[in-house]
């Protein structure tokens, strides 16, 4: 299949490009380049052994993603296209409900436009808040914490509404907890704007020199050593995952809402010393007061992904940590290493449409 993916060059994204092409399908990647960088396209284009066209295309440009889509025939989309730090949408709510739900809602309309009904949507496990019990099943109830959240539980709804309107249209909505890791080349993997909001990638720049230490957010909680519980996942294993829900909803012409774990809960300090083993290094680190509506503990009920999927996470927090170092060592600055660069492939753009599809790398 020839398949759009919406935010391709960012962390995730561009994982999940390395997974599609694996399994034989043809990429085509939308990018602002806002939470992005332009030196991971001739990396991923090498790794994926193909060409992949990227091209620079606010979602919110509808004239912009009405040339993509007259210019290409797909298949399927799969939508990472988002704001998505917790605190940054706290500060700037007006800004992530534009970018985020006015976004998704342009794809969803161009999409049907161009006759194209099925959707691959990055979801977040901050649509349960603060789960009454774990591990988190599916059906938990829905109560977000911050604009981010929302963003998120919105724009699920909307794609629901479309699914109940348009009985063709399929959908799978995939709630993930907290990605890790990097591709095991250490030629792609997360590379924060600014100082990162994730513990992972905190811990990395503390390793590499970055950062003078970690700070820790509680450490009297009611958990094996006072320390928040998460569940980690590796991003290789969430790639997979969106593959498998493309490929899923294909064979049974059925939309689908999972959850994407590992079901296995590691606090802070068991991630902080599963990294020192794998890098070798000391992560000095401090423990203060606890942040506002922050939960002991949260991890996934995996099983329906199981089940429905076939999927499951083969990646322990030992290769995440290994896989996360060998990373930051070889991008000590992340992708503002040198990298050569590789000619920009380029949308010769119908002569029916008068919007221009800029091309972005």
């Amino acid at each position: 299949m020839r398949i759009l993916v919406c935010g391709g060059a960012g962390y995730i994204g561009s994982h999940t490009c390395l997974s599609l092409a694996e399994r034989g399908h043809q990429v085509v990647v939308a990018d602002s380049g806002v939470n992005s960088s332009a030196r991971v396209v001739p990396r991923l284009r090498r790794l994926a052994g193909m060409p992949v066209p990227v091209h620079r295309v606010d979602l919110r440009d509808r004239g912009a993603l009405s040339v993509l889509f007259a210019t290409y025939r797909f298949d399927a989309v799969l939508h990472f296209a988002a704001l998505k730090a917790v605190g940054d949408s706290c500060r700037r709510p007006l800004e992530y409900f534009d970018n985020n739900i006015s976004g998704t809602i342009v794809l969803l309309q161009t999409m049907q436009a161009a006759g194209v009904r099925r959707l691959v949507f990055s979801s977040s496990a901050t649509v349960y808040g603060e789960p009454a019990q774990v591990p988190v099943r599916e059906d938990a109830a829905l109560s977000v914490m911050n604009p981010y959240g929302r963003t998120k539980l919105v724009a699920e709804q909307l794609i629901g509404d479309l699914c109940t309107a348009d009985t063709g249209f399929r959908a799978a909505n995939l709630r993930y907890f907290n990605p890790v890791g990097a591709h095991a080349s250490g030629l792609i993997g997360e590379d924060p704007c600014g100082e990162p909001t994730n513990l992972m990638p905190y811990i990395c720049q503390v390793a590499v020199g970055v950062r003078e230490k970690l700070r820790v957010f509680g450490g009297d909680y009611p958990t094996v050593d006072g320390t928040g519980v998460r569940d980690y996942i590796h991003v290789v294993d969430l790639a997979r995952a969106h593959v498998d829900a493309l490929e899923y909803m294909v064979r049974e012409d059925r939309s689908v809402t999972v959850n994407l774990g590992t079901g296995r809960g590691v606090s802070v300090l068991e991630l902080v010393h599963a990294f020192e083993r794998a890098s070798g290094r000391r992560i000095p680190y401090e423990i203060v007061d606890r942040r506002p509506g922050d939960a002991a503990s949260v991890f996934a009920d995996p099983s329906l992904a199981q089940e429905l999927l076939g999927w499951r996470a083969e990646f322990d927090v030992d290769a995440m940590c290994r896989d996360a170092w060998r990373w930051q060592a070889m991008n000590p600055e992340g992708y503002r290493t040198s990298v050569r660069r590789t000619p920009v492939m380029r949308v010769r753009r119908p002569k029916i449409v008068a919007a221009r599809v800029a091309d972005a790398y």
